[in-house]
């Protein structure tokens, strides 16, 4: 196994003891090379689960084995150590302002480098050949040198993808890669990443609002809402009603492909209206 979560409960700071948790009571396995979209309204706690799987976030209750360890009973060094093999891309990657691109993209194997080689990278880069090949995988190739302050939000979230392909890491976390994308990118960018998890058998966990893309291209598809699990499901049986259920509405799509959305926030009727207008 990856990772397990039982009866697992995550508060964030500032709730007291008693209050209501963020994340609440979750049962979850994932097992090398699995490939997982998770799905669900704004607010549901998608964010805050990707940052718990990635030992950034203790949780309050439960229990949370990851690679045959449990990071919270763990020293920090030891802790450290572990998150090596973690890749966590925030859907607003912090990338160094003023620092090249290449730098950047280069910054995915800090893990494996020594301390000096890391230094001395930062000066001139020591391998900007597979710098290139991972920014070229993204058509962005011609920003090897650009610098990030540079880059649109869109830029800046493949810089972070070529970045990850870099990594050596056997767990990849992302949080909405494809927000700031094109929709003629959307699908290059998440095949490429789906590619490169595959390549190297990690498992890859990918939060999307694009429910259609989660649905067409994961095999396994998560709902989550109010921090808890609505389904965990093999995208074949994960139906238009379910899908509806966990946006909040009343109907699913009908006869003639519309969804009632009435009661979804902006965010959330868009995401539904993806499932109408892929059926029309």
């Amino acid at each position: 196994m990856t990772l397990t979560l039982t009866h697992l409960s995550v508060r964030h700071a500032g709730i007291a003891d008693g209050g209501a948790a963020t994340l609440d009571d979750l049962n979850l396995v994932i097992r090398p090379g699995e490939q997982i979209a998770l799905i669900g309204p704004s607010g549901a706690g998608k964010t805050t689960l990707l940052h718990t799987l990635a030992c950034a976030l203790q949780p309050a209750s439960g229990d949370f084995i990851l690679f045959g360890q449990q990071p919270w009973r763990l020293s920090s060094r030891q802790r450290h150590a572990l998150r090596k093999q973690l890749f966590l891309a925030p859907q607003t990657p912090p990338l160094p302002p003023r620092q090249r691109v290449v730098t950047t993209v280069l910054a995915g194997r800090l893990p494996q480098w020594s301390l000096w080689r890391s230094l001395v990278s930062l000066i001139k880069p020591v391998d900007p050949q597979a710098a290139f090949a991972a920014l070229a995988r993204f058509d962005l190739q011609d920003k090897l040198y650009a610098r990030v302050d540079r880059l649109s939000g869109g830029e800046r979230q493949r810089c972070s993808m070529a970045r990850l392909s870099l990594s050596e890491a056997a767990l990849l976390l992302v949080d909405e890669p494809l927000s700031a994308l094109d929709p003629s990118l959307m699908r290059q960018t998440l095949t490429v990443l789906q590619q490169e998890a595959a390549a190297r058998q990690a498992a890859l966990v990918c939060s999307l609002h694009q429910v259609e893309l989660a649905r067409e291209c994961f095999p396994r598809i998560i709902g989550l809402r109010d921090g808890r699990i609505s389904f965990d499901a093999p995208r074949e049986l994960v139906s238009d009603a379910m899908i509806a259920a966990l946006y909040g509405q009343r109907q699913t799509v009908d006869a003639v492909g519309t969804v009632d959305t009435n009661q979804a926030a902006p965010a959330d009727a868009a995401a539904l209206k993806t499932v109408a207008v892929a059926r029309c």
